[in-house]
């Protein structure tokens, strides 16, 4: 019999089929319950959760393979060195498209991985990041790794994604950027899932040459600028009971107006985010239509910089978004951006308790 978790990967997948996007792979049946560039690196701030990432458990597949789960890495409280070990790991090829690469640390595995004989390719934005990338840009290339700007067709490359050997994908919120690391409350997600890591890579290829492509979907991927849009939209279209929500941005009207319809049809919708005079307006509308808005001050010990939707937790049908999409137009329909939608119980838990800590210790908005 096909779990409940399975049931909203069906669900997932039937929000994919309405906008023309494909949903690979199996059912798997669980074994466990700045815009881009304008606010993205601007400021900063020291968590206050305590909520830790559970270990990796395994799916059951219905064709009864074995599968390492998805692992969730909660930042600041878990630091990087989930990150740069996933790097080291690297045996025969890494791949990076980055936003924002300052960390020396990540620069010296990348290039170490190179002269030890990893095919180690690299994706830096240079719209609107090129002179925080130019120092990790010339110390790869000086260093065997393939480094190439982002191509410039797209407003912004926020994305912020690791594959390693073709087989394993960290998809994250947070940039490369080691003066942030302390104060940011981040996410990062590390798949082995088969469909979505080779959909990453495909349009890495794509990407990393600057030729046009169509990201494929693969099992719950969420790209910008062909599909978050409506993905996420459809996301908080369908909750039912309630929406927990993080972001950095608040300027999508489509977004606020889904809320907004969410809250008035009786869906308990919580958003955190770190404050700014840039979302009053939309906050009031958000507040006014009931959703429970708390904001934290930019001078405050937690940034909000994560990019999350937990959609009826605890639910049969439950699910979460967790990516590079800010709610705003440049991110959902002109920069090139990664998230995914995933069901997994243990990630869907501990983000429930992240973000209800986060959400408890904001000031209530206005």
């Amino acid at each position: 019999m096909i779990s409940m978790f399975s049931r909203r990967l069906v669900s997932v997948c039937a929000i994919f089929a309405g906008l023309g996007v494909g949903c690979s792979g199996a059912v798997t049946a669980k074994t466990t319950a700045k815009d881009a560039g304008t606010t993205e690196a601007s400021d900063a701030g020291q968590s206050t959760g305590t909520d830790a990432a559970p270990e990796a458990t395994t799916d059951s597949h219905a064709d009864g393979s074995g599968a390492v789960a998805p692992q969730l890495i909660t930042e600041p409280e878990q630091g990087l060195a989930p990150i740069y070990a996933l790097i080291a790991s690297a045996k025969h090829t890494l791949d990076m498209t980055m936003y924002e690469l300052e960390d020396t640390q990540v620069t010296a595995l990348l290039t170490t991985a190179a002269k030890g004989g990893v095919t180690v390719r690299v994706i830096l934005d240079q719209n609107l990041e090129k002179s925080s990338n130019t120092t990790a840009y010339n110390a790869l290339a000086a260093g065997n790794v393939q480094v190439h700007w982002a191509d410039p067709t797209y407003a912004a490359t926020h994305q912020k994604t690791i594959t390693v050997d073709a087989t394993t994908s960290a998809i994250m919120t947070l940039n490369l950027t080691s003066h942030y690391y302390a104060t940011s409350r981040d996410f990062a997600v590390i798949t082995t899932d088969s469909a979505d890591v080779a959909a990453i890579e495909a349009t890495f290829d794509s990407d990393f040459a600057s030729s046009a492509v169509k990201p494929g979907a693969g099992d719950g991927l969420v790209w910008s600028p062909t599909s978050s849009q409506g993905l996420l939209i459809g996301l908080i279209a369908g909750a039912k009971t309630s929406l927990l929500v993080e972001n950095e941005e608040m300027s999508n009207p489509d977004v606020v107006s889904a809320l907004s319809s969410a809250a008035m049809r009786g869906v308990d919708v919580e958003v955190a985010m770190t404050a700014s005079k840039s979302w009053d307006a939309n906050f009031a509308t958000l507040t006014a239509a009931g959703v429970k808005v708390v904001t934290y001050a930019s001078s405050a010990s937690l940034y909000i910089h994560a990019k999350v939707i937990l959609a009826d937790f605890g639910a049969s049908d439950a699910s979460v978004f967790i990516g590079s999409e800010n709610f705003s137009d440049a991110s959902l329909t002109e920069n090139r951006e990664l998230g995914v939608i995933l069901t997994d119980p243990a990630i869907m838990t501990s983000i429930n308790g992240t973000l209800s800590s986060d959400f408890s210790g904001g000031t209530a908005y206005p």
